[in-house]
């Protein structure tokens, strides 16, 4: 099987382009940027991620709650030791800088979800650069940052008695769970069958493809084992 032919595309598009054909030509979009990086588009990101952040924390603080309930329970059934107090000075601390440590971890992510792809990448022969990974990384999140958006709307709309936890208003399968009879690490996986995660996994495959010069159903499975590895890393943080 041959590599596919790359997609063609104009010489040059501008931001907004980019912005707008991530959806609809995501192909194109790769193949323009090839080279090139995405540190303005990264920044973007990370900008509007803070924003809907820290913009949307008092929509979600029902299933904030629900979910220091619950993890309350476990620390104390897990050391009895632990007193109500120390967990309510946990409490604060989380309440103060938990939304900055979100968005970290949403910094972080993106390029180092890149050189993820790029190591996987190798194993199936691709031949994308680092550079070139990240920058596939980093068009691959402008789903997920919709899905901020969708998902604040849809907990704006909710009763705030179903907020049960932060999956109450997802689009994943976690949605149908309930968190406090299913395991963490069930919670987890199902989390991750998530409309804009699948989304985004789909656009790494495509951008591996494009940049890696492999086939796409090769590119596809590269993209499924990175899912693979962002779930056993976040199930592995469970206790």
């Amino acid at each position: 099987m041959t590599a596919p032919p790359p997609a063609a595309a104009p010489a040059s598009a501008s931001l907004v382009e980019d912005f707008i054909d991530i959806f609809t030509s995501p192909a194109e979009v790769f193949q323009r940027r090839m080279g090139k990086g995405a540190p303005v588009p990264y920044v973007i990101i990370i900008v509007v991620a803070l924003a809907l952040i820290f913009l949307t924390r008092g929509v979600f603080q029902p299933a904030m709650d629900a979910e220091f309930q619950r993890a309350t329970a476990r620390a104390m059934a897990q050391n009895p030791q632990i007193t109500a107090a120390q967990m309510e000075q946990g409490r604060a601390f989380f309440e103060k800088f938990g939304a900055i440590f979100f968005w970290i971890t949403i910094a972080l992510s993106i390029p180092l979800t890149g050189v993820f792809l790029w190591l996987v990448g190798k194993m199936f022969k691709a031949t994308q650069t680092v550079g070139d990974s990240v920058m596939v990384a980093t068009y691959a999140w402008i789903p997920r940052v919709l899905g901020m958006i969708v998902v604040a709307v849809i907990a704006a709309l909710m009763d705030p008695a179903k907020m049960n936890g932060m999956m109450a208003a997802s689009l994943s399968v976690a949605h149908l769970l309930d968190p406090d009879t299913t395991s963490q690490k069930l919670m987890v996986i199902a989390g991750r069958v998530d409309v804009f995660m699948i989304w985004q996994t789909i656009l790494l495959g495509i951008g591996l493809s494009i940049t890696g010069k492999i086939p796409r159903a090769q590119a596809y499975v590269a993209a499924g084992v990175m899912w693979v590895i962002g779930t056993l890393t976040l199930m592995l943080l469970q206790r």
